[in-house]
């Protein structure tokens, strides 16, 4: 087996299967950029083969579109590209420091 292609490689009919469940009329994009995690807008779909010369789908952006910017956070903490924020109210208590007066100080 190449040691590039691996069984958990997507395929057609991956995608589909998953698609299958999402309303049809629903918006797609194309989430890119794990480090600095952008939204896309889908273009062409087409097919033709990879390096080795294999049969591989490619979805591209749409050549017109500009980003539609950031990713939205629930979507990069789906996909595990942020880690969860905690909600607010519920994060540890900073210990408060006071300030050194002149007194406070040997010398």
């Amino acid at each position: 087996m190449d040691p590039r292609t691996t069984s958990s490689e997507m395929t057609v009919g991956d995608l589909i299967e998953q698609l299958s469940a999402i309303d049809r009329e629903t918006k797609v994009r194309l989430a890119v950029n794990p480090f600095f995690p952008m939204a896309h807008k889908l273009g062409e779909v087409t097919a033709g083969p990879d390096l080795d010369g294999q049969p591989t789908v490619y979805l591209a952006e749409d050549p017109a579109a500009v980003q539609f910017g950031y990713l939205p956070r629930p979507v990069a903490e789906a996909l595990a590209w942020m880690e969860p924020v905690d909600p607010p109210g519920h994060h540890r208590r900073r210990r408060r420091l006071r300030a050194v007066e002149d007194d406070d100080t040997n010398g």
